[in-house]
């Protein structure tokens, strides 16, 4: 089964943000098709085997709607950027709990000039992202010992959006002050474009997905879910 992609989607993307109307897609559709939908779909059905070794409880999903390729319009109703499409290809694996909660996901991204997966929670709900802090408080070593794993050291980095100050209710003298001041608690870990194009990319992004399992596992254990 063929899971990877070709070359020609980097191209369509790049004239996709050139030209990006409706008129244009609408032209360009089965470059979309052949470039983006189809090996996105045969991707995420080859991936289904792979969470499986790694968590029984993520889906992949190669639904057309609400699976796990996103959407590639744009939500324009309420930003001043009208432009309808977005320009690059997201790929989301969510935990079975994701209806219901807030709950940390896999992900693939790819763009021209920047390709990478990611896992862990961004943009935690209240309830969750308290969750969180409260079990880096309660045993901090627990997420020391998830964020400085060796695998997850060697290929993932922590990113997203932190307080300013310090959280209201949690001590400032606290040692792990700026991991509390966390708004996300995400990790990326970049690709190289080549690799896209190579056969055997669902067992590639699994392995790196697994390199981030510290994480993604204490994130699912203090939210109450299972991993």
């Amino acid at each position: 089964m063929k899971d990877h992609f070709e070359p020609g989607l980097m191209t369509f993307l790049r004239e996709l943000a050139a030209n990006n109307q409706r008129e244009w897609f609408e032209e360009h559709r089965p470059q979309y098709e052949q470039l983006l939908r189809e090996p996105a779909f045969a991707f995420i059905n080859a991936m289904a085997d792979e969470l499986l070794h790694l968590s029984p409880f993520y889906e992949a999903s190669a639904r057309k709607n609400g699976g796990s390729l996103m959407r590639i319009n744009r939500d324009v109703r309420f930003g001043h950027d009208k432009r309808p499409y977005k320009t690059n290809v997201g790929i989301q694996f969510r935990h079975q709990s994701g209806r219901d909660v807030h709950a940390p996901g896999f992900y693939l991204h790819i763009e021209p000039g920047e390709v990478f997966v990611g896992v862990g929670v961004w943009h935690p709900a209240a309830p969750q992202l308290a969750q969180i802090r409260d079990a880096i408080v309660e045993k901090p070593e627990a997420y020391q010992a998830a964020i400085q794993h060796p695998d997850f050291l060697a290929h993932f980095s922590l990113v997203g959006d932190s307080l300013i100050r310090p959280p209201r209710g949690y001590d400032p003298a606290h040692p792990l002050i700026n991991e509390l001041k966390r708004k996300d608690f995400i990790a990326l870990c970049a690709l190289s474009e080549d690799e896209l194009w190579q056969p055997g990319l669902a067992k590639r992004v699994a392995e790196y997905f697994a390199a981030g399992s510290s994480l993604q596992a204490w994130l699912c254990q203090v939210l109450g879910l299972r991993y």
